[in-house]
């Protein structure tokens, strides 16, 4: 029993320990040349063309049933003029982001796993390298890279369109106009919110891509090693993202 805790503590820290080379591999690559361009570009439609009608519908609803949820408890009190407000605040500072690092987290994150994993037990990775190609930079970097800077994009959709569907609700309950709408959701939106906002989803980009990155480069077993690296992808990138969350609030309140 000691034997077998001892060996998987071992395998824990071990991880860990390896999870952060390959974090810090990608930082010593992504700034040598040749820069992979034309991947990135395409990685970059995979992750974000590919992922807006999903990020859309999602938002959508959003909006919409936060709207219809919040509205009899602010009519409790002949408040329902601060909807508008109050669905700003909801959907810009903590919605959008997370409803969309965990959409891509199982869309992004589990492609990504998946892809790379099946790479590696066919041996087309081992191939590359042979073959004079920069695998971890042609693979890896161009992934971190679309991920991390398309997140912040697909949040941005996701906020307008989350912002349209409780529109579309108050609009037909309360006659608000689209102008008036606009400016009340943004009312209480400070310059620190929109940019921890911001911050926030390129952390959670980076952090689904290096997960899903490791877990498929690191692949191991055959084709069940495959499924495990795509769902372990999924799995772990929103633990951290609950935990990024957590703590780049409280950073934020702190510069409050």
């Amino acid at each position: 029993m000691k034997y077998l805790i001892s060996k998987k503590t071992d395998e824990f820290f071990s991880g860990i320990s390896d999870a952060f080379s390959f974090m810090s591999r990608f930082f010593k690559e992504v700034l040598k040349p040749p820069f992979e361009g034309n991947e990135i570009i395409r990685q970059c439609y995979d992750v974000g063309v590919k992922s807006l009608p999903l990020i859309a519908v999602t938002g959508l609803i959003t909006g919409l049933v936060f709207t219809k949820q919040s509205r009899p408890s602010l009519s409790e009190f002949g408040a329902t003029s601060w909807l508008p407000s109050l669905v700003g605040i909801a959907v810009i500072k903590s919605l959008a982001p997370l409803v969309t690092a965990l959409i891509c987290a199982g869309k992004v994150g589990s492609s990504i796993g998946a892809e790379l994993g099946s790479m590696k037990v066919t041996e087309q990775i081992d191939a590359m390298d042979v073959s004079g190609v920069n695998a971890f930079k042609f693979l890896v970097v161009s992934r971190i890279l679309a991920t991390s800077l398309m997140l912040p994009l697909l949040m941005l959709f996701a906020a307008f369109v989350g912002l349209m569907g409780s529109f579309i609700d108050i609009h037909s309950n309360e006659q608000t106009s689209l102008l008036n709408f606009f400016q009340h959701a943004f009312e209480k939106i400070t310059f620190l919110d929109f940019a921890s906002t911001i911050f926030r989803s390129i952390v959670y980009g980076f952090t689904i891509s290096v997960v899903g990155c490791y877990k498929g480069y690191t692949t191991t077993q055959g084709t069940q090693g495959v499924g495990k690296s795509a769902n372990l992808a999924v799995v772990i990138s929103m633990f951290l993202i609950f935990i990024e969350e957590m703590v780049i609030i409280q950073i934020v309140n702190w510069l409050r």
